[in-house]
C-alpha cells in the first residue's frame, strides 16, 4: 500500500458481501492489494481457526469485530451480555485483536418489556461499567458505536455523538472508547470536524463510507482526504476502518480507494 499516515481495515462483511469470495479469499485479495489489516461483524458464524492461519501466513492484522448481539440496555439480559463479551474477548485473544465493538441496543426490545429509553440508557451505562472492568483485566479496548435512525437503525438506541460521549464519560473507563462511523454521524448530524476532533481522544475507531449510499469513499458528500489528513496531523493512531458496501467489484474498489483517497 506505500507509506501511509494512517492504519486502514477492510470490513470484510461489508466490502464483499455481494462478492462470491470466501472469507479467507477476501483476506488473501486485501492481503495482495497492499493493506495490512481487516475487521468483521459477528465472529460466531466464522471459521476462526481457518482465519488465524490465514492471518499468519499473510500477516494481516484483526483490527476489530463486534461483540455477541445480545441487548445490553436489558436489565433481564445483563449478565448474558456480559457472558457474550467474555466469549468474544477470547477469540478476541487467539485473533490477536486489541478491540470489540459494542452495540448499544434495540429500544423496541426494551419497550416491548415496558422499559422506557431512560432505563434503557442507565442500564446500558451500568452495563459498560461492568463490561469496561472486564476489557480491562483482559487488556482489551471496547468502542461504543453510535448509529443512524434516519436511514438504517431506526430504533436503535444510540444515534448522535454528543450523546455518546456524554454515555462515555458516565462509564469512566480507560477501555471503553466510541467507534466515531464518518457515515452514520453523517446523516445523523452532520458538523464532521468539530464533533471529532474536539473529542479525538475519545474516539477508538472509525469507520468510513460514502454518503449518500454507503458505497466506496471515492464518492459521495463527504471530503474523505481532508478528514484522513486532519486525523494524521491531529496524530490519530488508531484504525480507520473501510466499511462501505459496492455492488461492482470489491477489489476494483479498495484499489482506487487506495490510489485516490487513503493518506
Amino acid at each position: 500500500m506505500g507509506a501511509k499516515k494512517l492504519n486502514y481495515s477492510v470490513c470484510i462483511d461489508a466490502v464483499f458481501r455481494e462478492s462470491k469470495l470466501s472469507f479467507v479469499e477476501a483476506m488473501s485479495v486485501i492481503h495482495r492489494l497492499g493493506y495490512k489489516a481487516y475487521e468483521f461483524w459477528s465472529w460466531k458464524d466464522k471459521d476462526i481457526k481457518r482465519i488465524k492461519e490465514v492471518q499468519k501466513e499473510t500477516g494481516l492484522k484483526t483490527a476489530a469485530f463486534c461483540t455477541e448481539f445480545i441487548n445490553p440496555g436489558d436489565p433481564e439480559k445483563q449478565q448474558e451480555f456480559l457472558e457474550g463479551l467474555k466469549r468474544s474477548m477470547e477469540t478476541a485473544h487467539v485473533l490477536d485483536c486489541g478491540r470489540l465493538i459494542v452495540q448499544a441496543g434495540w429500544e423496541y426490545e426494551t419497550a416491548a418489556k415496558g422499559i422506557t429509553r431512560d432505563q434503557h440508557r442507565c442500564t446500558f451505562i451500568d452495563t459498560m461499567q461492568k463490561a469496561g472492568n472486564l476489557a480491562a483485566e483482559q487488556k482489551i479496548e471496547l468502542v461504543i458505536e453510535p448509529l443512524n435512525l434516519l436511514v438504517d437503525h431506526p430504533g436503535y438506541h444510540l444515534s448522535t455523538s454528543r450523546e455518546a460521549f456524554d454515555i462515555l464519560e458516565k462509564i469512566d473507563s480507560d477501555n471503553v472508547k466510541i467507534l466515531f462511523d464518518i457515515y452514520h454521524q453523517q446523516i445523523t448530524e452532520g458538523n464532521l470536524y468539530s464533533n471529532i476532533f474536539d473529542h479525538l481522544n475519545q474516539i477508538g475507531h472509525f469507520h468510513a463510507a460514502a454518503v449518500p449510499g454507503r458505497g466506496p469513499i471515492t464518492g459521495g458528500e463527504i471530503n474523505y482526504t481532508y478528514l484522513l489528513q486532519e486525523l494524521a496531523d491531529n496524530g490519530y493512531d488508531g484504525y480507520v476502518g473501510l466499511e462501505y458496501m459496492t455492488a461492482f467489484s470489491a477489489e476494483e474498489s479498495l484499489k482506487k480507494v487506495m490510489e485516490n483517497i487513503l493518506v
